[in-house]
C-alpha cells in the first residue's frame, strides 16, 4: 500500500486500477454501443449484416418481425455479456479497494483505465464484427466501410486519451 502526501495510506495503487478498470470499460463501452446503436439509433443489430455469409452465420433482416426476434435475442445475449463485464470488473475493483472508496471513484487513473477499457471493446468489436466476421456495421449502407472506420478511430482516441488520463494520476489522487 502507498502513501499518500499527507502520509494516509491509500487503499489500492495506481496500478491496481489497471484491471477492473478495463474490464468495466468493456462492458460500458458495450453499453453504449448496443443501447445507442443497436436500440436508439438502430443502425444495426447483432445479426444484422449479409457480410457474414461467409462464415456461415445466417443473415436475420431486422425490417421482418421473424429477422427482429431473432436480433432482439442476439442483442440480449450482447447486452448480458456487458452486464458481466461490469459486474466482474466491480467485483475486481472492490476486491481491491480496501480504503477512501469515494477517492478510487473520483480517480483519473480510474476513469482513464475506463477510457482504454471502452476503447479496446470498440477497437476489437470494430475488427471482429464489422470487417472480420462482416455480421455487421455501424450504419450499413453507401459509406458503411467510413462509419466501420469512424468507429475503430474513436476506439484508438478512446485508448489514448484514456492511458494519456491515467497517467496523469498520482498515487496522491486515490
Amino acid at each position: 500500500m502507498a502513501t499518500t502526501g499527507a502520509g494516509v495510506r491509500a487503499g489500492v495503487e495506481p496500478a491496481g486500477l489497471r484491471l477492473p478498470g478495463i474490464v468495466l470499460g468493456v462492458g460500458l463501452g458495450g453499453f453504449v454501443d448496443g443501447i445507442l446503436l443497436h436500440q436508439l439509433l438502430q443502425w444495426h443489430h447483432m445479426l444484422s449484416s449479409t457480410d457474414a455469409d461467409h462464415i456461415g452465420v445466417k443473415y436475420y433482416d431486422p425490417d421482418t418481425v421473424s429477422g427482429l426476434e431473432m436480433n432482439t435475442v442476439w442483442d440480449g445475449i450482447f447486452h448480458t455479456v456487458c452486464w458481466l463485464a461490469v459486474l466482474l470488473g466491480l467485483a475486481i475493483l472492490y476486491s481491491r479497494v480496501t480504503h477512501e472508496r469515494r477517492r478510487v471513484w473520483t480517480s483519473r487513473v480510474l476513469w482513464g483505465w475506463v477510457l482504454v477499457g471502452w476503447g479496446l471493446f470498440n477497437l476489437v468489436e470494430g475488427v471482429l464484427d464489422h470487417h472480420v466476421l462482416g455480421i455487421h456495421h455501424v450504419y450499413a449502407g453507401d459509406g458503411q466501410v467510413w462509419w466501420d472506420i469512424g468507429f475503430l478511430v474513436l476506439g484508438a482516441l478512446l485508448v489514448a486519451g484514456g492511458y494519456l488520463l491515467q497517467r496523469g494520476g498520482r498515487v496522491r489522487d486515490l
